[in-house]
């Protein structure tokens, strides 16, 4: 077992040497290509480019333990990229890393940056949402206990998505569509200003505060996990620290971790190599409670 206990120094280099590589090489396919490499798919059953949204030309993959059988969780996961880059291909060991800890995981695709601007990628976001319910027990899961998730980008759709009840309304779900947010990294309190591509992105000024999970936060919302590395200089820290002040001030259950030393993309990277920070045990902590936000059992 000695090979074992080696292994962890030289996966975390690896890892921390990609995540570097993925913040100053803006996202490279190839770099992608290494993270998904040799990520395990024994076990599970995959469904590759389900059309979703045919008439918005995205699709989606699904995740799932062969041994599902309709009490899984359902985990829609949005991945990041400045809402400008990114697709469902390279995320797929997010997808993986899921399914293999028993939920049934969903990766969509949603509109891009500038062949769209906001809000076109929530429409896409909540019509994800609708589908991961319609066919939730096909999939082995439980419809009551669907989470959204993302990374950067994707961590203020999925929160914004949980905040602002008119998303999923629009796409035919209730307040009570959610069993709770896991949100990695993300701008939940953004400021365009001063980021030209961003603020074109947005659209008018006056539309800003539309995209900002904080200002949404309501009693009603679901249960809330926020993990943010403390030294994230891409995402400050303090964008999930006051979303998280502000859900507890309502009242709703929140769990706000920090992880010292660590930037922006390790989080993520963490769910391909659990041994960089513990976000696959946070995240199924939260998920297996019996409502999400309480203790576990």
């Amino acid at each position: 077992m000695a090979h074992h206990r080696n292994a962890g120094p030289r996966v975390a280099t690896r890892a921390i040497a990609l995540a570097a590589a993925l913040c100053t090489g803006g996202c490279a396919g190839t770099l992608f290509v290494a993270v998904n490499a040799g990520a395990p798919e024994r076990g599970l059953a995959v469904e590759r480019g389900v059309a979703f949204a045919p008439e918005r030309g995205i699709g989606l993959d699904v995740f799932r333990p062969r041994t599902a059988r309709g009490e899984a969780p359902l985990v829609v996961f949005f991945f990041g990229g400045s809402w400008q880059n990114g697709n469902r291909d390279r995320y797929a060991f997010a997808g993986r890393a899921l399914a293999a800890r028993g939920a049934v995981a969903v990766v969509p695709d949603y509109r891009l940056y500038p062949a769209v601007r906001f809000p076109a990628f929530m429409e896409d976001a909540a019509a994800a949402v609708a589908w991961a319910h319609a066919h939730a027990r096909r999939l082995g899961a439980d419809p009551d206990r669907v989470f959204v998730m993302g990374h950067s980008a994707g961590g203020q759709i999925a929160a914004l998505l949980a905040t602002d009840q008119r998303w999923l309304a629009g796409a035919g779900l209730g307040r009570r569509a959610l069993a709770g947010a896991i949100a990695l990294s993300g701008p939940h309190d953004l400021q365009p200003e001063g980021y030209p591509d961003l603020e074109d992105l947005f659209g008018p000024r006056a539309q800003w505060p539309q995209a900002r999970p904080v200002n949404f936060v309501d009693p009603d919302d679901p249960p809330f996990l926020l993990l943010h590395g403390a030294a994230d200089d891409t995402v400050w820290p303090a964008q999930s620290e006051e979303l998280a002040r502000r859900l507890a001030a309502a009242g709703v259950p929140v769990r706000l971790r920090l992880y010292p030393g660590v930037g922006h993309v390790r989080p993520l990277l963490a769910l391909r190599w659990p041994r960089l920070v513990p976000v696959l045990d946070e995240t199924f902590r939260f998920v297996a409670a019996p409502r999400a936000g309480d203790p576990p059992p």
